[in-house]
């Protein structure tokens, strides 16, 4: 982790750069997979699934046997676990659910706005070495409470062709019971274009590689909705002589260990908290499973020193992370300065791995900067928002003259006409 002196405004774009690939060739290897899914359907995803996951799938849905068999390798403690979680993330997400607000905007003008769950969508849950069962809470329950009527589910299998008993519990527990074992660029072609076994969908959700990443922005092209661009996951800490230095050591390892392209960011304007950060590091490093991942993120991440909290701030909100925990004593006069994140977390308790599983907000988050301009997934997400107005003869009177008027400014005689004969009616 490269350790970064007072550098200049100047310099912060190159000091923020996120890891990239080769993305002309990427898009030309995910292009060819989403052409060959969508011309050949389920004989094309069998093919994929040999070729990548090494495995022959006869049958891509998960069967009833299957999620029974799951749920009972999933010990006690474990069910419990997840049952918390989805407790507080569904009560997170159904306060966002709004009442509908008739408004007179004149008299004889009443319009109101109506949320409409997305029909049919699908979620891509990563598995691998990292089966990631808690994203089905952070998908699942928002798509259920929004009212979508079909909800289908894709994850990688494993070696055996299957999915980790936690992913199909999970899944059952929250009602999504349509669960492929399809996984990568292949599940997404099968969502965006349909096969013979997969519906397809109107707007898919989930993280991914920068296979999948790259899968959902081109069909995205093509028509089919998606959460947000989402890459590799991040992480940027910003930590005063009050933090707990193996907290944040603990926190910054936590995102590393995502992937080799992940990346987290230190800042603090106290040379003393990054030596100590760095030093717990190099001690809680080689005691995770996933070492090698997380050194291989570290070597992309940054320990950044600042003349103050001030400019921490400005460079936080010029990176724009997925992820940001403020570890400093005024956190919460901090926090108020934050425009470009993700999701914030505040003082030495609120670790980001509780974003990630059980406190209540959505994990699923813009990154790579686009923060910027995106939110992290929500019941909005889901929804639909349609807007309806009813005009009454006073209404049109109120209104018509100033719409005949506009009308005729922009050329267009048919929409006056449309609004003169209603006068004279």
């Amino acid at each position: 982790m490269k350790t970064i002196k007072y550098p200049s405004k100047n310099d912060w774009p190159e000091i923020l750069k996120r890891p990239t690939l080769d993305t002309i060739s990427l898009e030309k290897k995910v292009s060819e997979i989403l052409l060959d899914v969508e011309q050949n359907g389920d004989s094309a995803v069998k093919k994929f699934a040999i070729q990548f996951d090494k495995v022959e799938i006869s049958d891509l849905q998960v069967s009833d046997a299957e999620f029974e068999a799951a749920e009972k390798l999933c010990s006690p403690e474990l069910k419990y676990a997840i049952q918390l979680a989805k407790n507080n993330i569904e009560t997170f997400h159904s306060a966002q659910k709004e009442d509908i607000k008739y408004i007179e905007t004149i008299s004889g003008v009443k319009c109101w706005r109506r949320s409409v769950g997305i029909e049919k969508v699908g979620l891509y849950i990563p598995g691998g070495s990292a089966p990631l069962f808690s994203t089905i809470l952070m998908l699942g329950i928002p798509a259920k409470l929004a009212g979508c009527k079909e909800i289908i589910l894709c994850s990688p299998p494993n070696a055996e062709g299957k999915l980790n008993p936690a992913i199909l519990y999970t899944a059952k527990l929250v009602g999504i019971t349509k669960v492929f074992k399809i996984g990568g660029v292949q599940a997404i072609a099968a969502m965006a274009y349909g096969t013979e076994t997969v519906s397809r969908v109107y707007k898919i959700f989930g993280p991914g590689n920068q296979y999948v990443t790259c899968a959902k922005q081109l069909i995205n092209k093509n028509g089919t909705a998606i959460d947000m661009p989402a890459g590799p996951s991040e992480l940027a800490v910003i930590a005063d002589e009050t933090c707990e230095p193996s907290f944040v050591a603990a926190d910054l390892l936590s995102q590393a260990e995502h992937g080799e392209d992940s990346q987290v960011i230190l800042v603090s304007d106290n040379e003393e908290v990054i030596a100590d950060v760095l030093l717990e590091i190099k001690k809680q490093l080689p005691l995770l499973s996933r070492s090698e991942i997380a050194a291989k993120a570290l070597e992309n991440s940054k320990a950044i020193l600042v003349k103050n909290s001030d400019e921490g701030i400005e460079l936080l909100n010029e990176y724009a992370p997925e992820h940001l925990i403020i570890a400093c004593k005024n956190d919460e006069e901090l926090a108020e300065k934050i425009i470009n994140a993700g999701s914030v977390f505040l003082g030495n308790f609120s670790c980001e791995s509780a974003g990630d599983y059980a406190s209540g907000t959505n994990h699923t988050l813009p990154t790579n900067g686009y923060a910027k301009a995106y939110s992290g997934v929500s019941l909005d997400s889901f929804v639909k928002k349609i807007t309806y107005q009813k005009i009454t003869e006073e209404g049109i009177k109120n209104i018509g003259p100033a719409i005949e008027l506009m009308a005729e400014a922009e050329g267009l005689q048919a929409h006056k006409n449309a609004v003169t004969l209603r006068l004279k009616k």
